[in-house]
């Protein structure tokens, strides 16, 4: 019996990583900038609305109809400009109810900076909408982003960086790594 002699296996080829990632490796930068470009648009027609609105009614019906007036807006400019992709009536009709996380916290924040803390009803909406970025950011990206929820869950990847199917993940004990130093029987 003839006897093959070693190869080594051969390594897939060196891949650069995106340079538009932040240093934390998971939030693309120019989708974070579009999203703050966005969201500075979109708390200034907010802030308008609502600067119009409260000389005729009380403070929180001024913000509550702003807020509302906005998030159209929002919508708009998050599908068309931030996350490129089409709006749908699926997506408007979810981003609404997205959007009540954002609601809650800017509410909330509303109500104990007016309240609690003494500030002004004309600063407070602003400082209360600053607080809400991360949570609008986080649930923007999960419903207007196809594939969104399914990205932290990849799987396990293998030492050259493929992805390991499901079922395979659990049946590997790590000698696959090692290549076979002889074919033949021992």
């Amino acid at each position: 019996m003839r006897r093959r002699p070693y190869r080594r296996p051969c390594r897939p080829p060196y891949r650069r990583p995106p340079r538009d990632r932040s240093p934390l490796g998971r939030l693309p930068l120019g989708r974070l900038l579009r999203f703050a470009v966005v969201g500075g648009v979109n708390t200034l027609t907010f802030y308008g609305c609502y600067l119009a609105l409260h000389p005729w009614m009380p403070y929180f019906a001024a913000y509550t109809l702003a807020f509302l007036f906005s998030m159209v807006g929002s919508f708009f400019l998050n599908t068309w400009f931030t996350y490129r992709t089409r709006p749908s009536w699926k997506k408007f009709l979810l981003f609404p109810l997205t959007q009540v996380t954002n609601y809650v916290v800017q509410s909330a924040g509303l109500v104990v900076l007016v309240n609690w803390c003494g500030l002004g009803t004309r600063v407070a909406p602003l400082l209360a909408a600053v607080l809400a970025i991360p949570f609008t950011y986080l649930v923007s990206t999960r419903i207007l982003v196809p594939g969104a929820r399914d990205a932290g869950k990849a799987g396990p990847v293998s030492k050259a960086g493929a992805a390991v199917p499901a079922g395979e993940a659990d049946r590997r004990t790590g000698d696959e790594a090692q290549p076979a130093r002889f074919a033949g029987p021992l």
